[in-house]
């Protein structure tokens, strides 16, 4: 992405003209104000219309979002399901794997998100056992270990792609490799990943994949995608049914025969809406320029954070996503967060629950973290650098 890129891209983002400095997108990015146009102008049709005779109009804004989604993922557009969150959008399709039983095995990378863990409560309840697929010595997950582990009582692989802590970028594609050969579900959470590094579904064989909207695709809180591999749709049976994912025909009510199984007929087609001009604005772009502009922007901050007294870093893995987990000497990790908005700053913080299995085997209480979006500039490198030095000394 060329410096005139980035111009319009931030002159576009009401945030950027605020003077805020922004690296928390991992959290929430920055909204485009034709992202958020397009949200008002579905709920004006709505004011003035009524919402349900307005719907019509935003049901082809949803189906829009639903085509823009699948191009990014280079996914059929009937393989696309809309949720309110991430969370909810993982937590929708391992339901509906069906019934655990005694003795079910669920392998799982060290890093895998908290929110993940406690949907599988309910599993662990029925008799199943969670088990963690080792790392190899860079700290990801090993793909040769994962081999090693597999039996029939293996009923799913689970991998969270890019973790929320450490920067690290897991080897989806070659765990997906293994899980194919032998037949065994894989659900990737790609919460961090969409929007942020190029993704292909058909490459990395798998059989779920959700993400949040709100992250690196720069759409709107409270809506996620989920993609279901066609060919596995027919092995997951929604709990959650209503007209709109099991309609009524001559035979009684069934469930339809693509993704949006996993929808209700209640949504917010203002937000999808939103989401929809946030994924078009994302393709127009082009993810591999988006992936090249944050890898070379993360690098420059980890190199002055290197060079930097009194900061550490917690990167794992050979190559680093846009996420920089780090502790400043002497420093709460969520005191550094909030000195740091004090300053018109923003960065993450995470503890112990966001990634569990992997926080406590590094004897992590928490970390602060900085996430990078294409619309960071060497200007905001210098605040927030300058701010660090500040609160150090």
């Amino acid at each position: 992405m060329s410096p005139l890129d980035v111009q319009r891209l931030r002159e576009a983002t009401p945030g950027c003209r605020s003077g805020l400095v922004h690296f928390n997108t991992a959290g929430a990015a920055l909204p485009s104000q034709a992202t958020l146009d397009t949200i008002i102008e579905q709920l004006q049709r709505e004011a003035c219309d009524s919402p349900m005779e307005a719907s019509e109009h935003g049901a082809i804004l949803v189906e829009k979002a639903r085509r823009a989604a699948g191009q990014l993922l280079n996914a059929p557009t009937a393989s696309i399901a809309f949720a309110g969150s991430g969370s909810t959008a993982w937590s929708l399709a391992f339901q509906a794997l069906g019934r655990w039983q005694p003795g079910d095995r669920i392998l799982v990378g060290r890093h895998e998100w908290g929110g993940n863990l406690a949907s599988m409560e309910l599993a662990v309840q029925a008799g199943a056992r969670i088990e963690v697929i080792p790392c190899d010595e860079t700290g990801a997950v090993c793909p040769v270990a994962l081999e090693a582990m597999i039996d029939a009582s293996v009923k799913l692989i689970d991998l969270t792609w890019l973790p929320a802590n450490g920067g690290l970028i897991n080897p989806a594609q070659a765990i997906g490799e293994v899980a194919r050969r032998h037949g065994i579900p894989y659900f990737i959470d790609a919460g961090q990943a969409v929007g942020q590094v190029p993704v292909d579904v058909q490459a990395l064989h798998c059989d779920v994949l959700k993400s949040a909207g709100r992250k690196h695709l720069r759409g709107p809180r409270g809506t996620a995608l989920l993609y279901v591999r066609p060919d596995f749709l027919a092995r997951l049976n929604p709990a959650q049914r209503d007209v709109f994912s099991a309609p009524w025909s001559a035979q009684g009510f069934g469930l339809r025969n693509d993704a949006r199984r996993f929808e209700t007929s209640e949504t917010s087609y203002a937000l999808f809406a939103g989401l929809g001009n946030a994924l078009q604005e994302l393709n127009q772009l082009g993810i591999e320029r988006v992936w090249d502009r944050v890898r070379q922007t993360s690098e420059r901050i980890r190199e002055t954070l290197r060079q930097t007294p009194g900061i550490s870093l917690h990167d794992l893995g050979t190559s680093q996503s846009g996420l920089i987990a780090f502790n400043l000497a002497g420093w709460d990790a969520f005191e550094l967060k909030r000195r740091l908005e004090l300053k018109r700053i923003n960065i993450g913080a995470n503890d112990v629950a966001y990634t569990p299995l992997d926080m406590q085997a590094r004897g992590l209480a928490s970390i602060a973290r900085i996430s990078v979006s294409p619309l960071n500039t060497d200007q905001d490198i210098e605040r927030l650098m300058a701010a660090l030095r500040e609160l150090r000394d």
